[in-house]
């Protein structure tokens, strides 16, 4: 398919048409990695991050553990 690079600000853009995001299924806000190998440009699409939450919880510590708020209680800049 052929298609035509557009100035985007300082950058360049390029439109990738519905069928071809479908098929690599792709859309707004999908993260990708861009290369340049041999003259080619390469656009590979990045797989979400998938977290664990025994993996997240692990990193709550007495230090970064924040205290218990009622729904009476001010906080920030309620507080001013």
């Amino acid at each position: 398919m052929v298609v035509k690079i557009q100035k985007w600000g300082n950058s360049l853009g390029l439109r990738i048409p519905k069928p071809l995001a479908e098929e690599a299924h792709v859309g707004p806000g999908s993260r990708m990695d861009l290369a340049a190998e041999n003259g080619r440009l390469i656009l590979r699409p990045l797989k979400p991050n998938k977290y664990r939450l025994d993996d997240l919880l692990s990193k709550v510590s007495n230090n970064n553990m924040h205290t218990e708020a009622g729904p009476n209680d001010s906080m920030g800049r309620e507080l001013i």
